[in-house]
C-alpha cells in the first residue's frame, strides 16, 4: 500500500461521516451533467468512484447502477430533445453550418452505421452530446439508441473502474492519469472542432462564390 493511503482514508472518513448517500448523489449528478454541459469532467468522477469501490467505501453494483442511470438519463433526454424539437427546427431554418442536406446525410449514416457509431459514442470525447442530439434529430430508432448507448456506457465505465482498481494503491497515479487525459484529449477535441468549422466555412464559400 502507498504511504499516502492512511492520509487518504482519514480524509475519506470525514467525507463519509455524512453518509454515502451524498457521495452517490454527487456521482449521479456528475454523470448527468457531463452530457448536458460538456466539457464537464464526468470521466474523472467515474475514475474516483471506481477507486472508492476498490477501497471498500462504495458498493460496486450500486455505484455502477448510479453511474449508468445518471449518464443514460441525460443521453436519452438529449435524444428526445433532438427528436421532438430539433429536426423540424433545423430543417425549417436550413442553417448555413447545419443544412437540411446535412440532416439527410446524418440519417443515411445512422441508418447504415448507427450501431457502430453509438457503441463507440462514449469513446468519442467531446462529441458524445452531439451524437445523442443528432440521433434524435435524425429520428433514429429509440430502442436501438437506448441499447447501443447502454452497451457503450457499460464498456467505457467498466474500463475506467477497472483502471481505477488497478491504480488504487497509489492515488497519485490516478491524479496523474486524469491530468494527462485532460491535457491530451481536449486539445485534440479542439483541433477536430476547428477542422470541422474550417470545412464548413470552405464549403459555404465555395457554394456562395462558386
Amino acid at each position: 500500500m502507498s504511504s499516502s493511503l492512511p492520509e487518504l482514508n482519514a480524509y475519506l472518513d470525514q467525507i463519509f461521516a455524512y453518509g454515502s448517500l451524498w457521495v452517490y448523489a454527487a456521482i449521479f449528478a456528475a454523470c448527468f451533467i457531463e452530457n448536458m454541459v460538456p466539457p464537464f469532467p464526468g470521466d474523472s468522477f467515474i475514475l474516483v468512484a471506481g477507486g472508492l469501490v476498490a477501497l471498500g467505501r462504495l458498493e460496486f453494483y450500486l455505484t455502477l447502477t448510479v453511474i449508468l442511470i445518471g449518464g443514460m438519463s441525460s443521453v436519452m433526454f438529449l435524444y428526445y430533445l433532438g427528436r421532438h424539437y430539433g429536426r423540424g427546427f433545423v430543417i425549417s431554418r436550413n442553417y448555413r453550418w447545419f443544412t437540411a442536406d446535412d440532416i439527410r446525410r446524418m440519417e443515411h449514416r445512422l441508418e447504415n452505421y448507427g450501431g457502430l457509431i453509438l457503441i463507440s459514442s462514449r469513446f468519442i470525447v467531446g462529441l458524445r452530446s452531439a451524437l445523442a442530439l443528432a440521433a434524435g434529430i435524425a429520428h433514429y430508432y429509440a430502442v436501438r439508441m437506448l441499447v447501443y448507448s447502454l452497451i457503450s456506457y457499460l464498456i467505457f465505465v467498466g474500463l475506467l473502474m477497472f483502471l481505477a482498481t488497478m491504480l488504487v494503491e497509489n492515488f497519485a497515479l490516478i491524479e496523474q492519469y486524469v491530468r494527462t487525459y485532460n491535457t491530451i484529449v481536449w486539445p485534440l477535441v479542439g483541433l477536430v472542432i476547428a477542422l470541422f468549422v474550417w470545412r464548413r466555412v470552405r464549403r459555404y464559400r465555395t457554394r456562395t462564390h462558386g
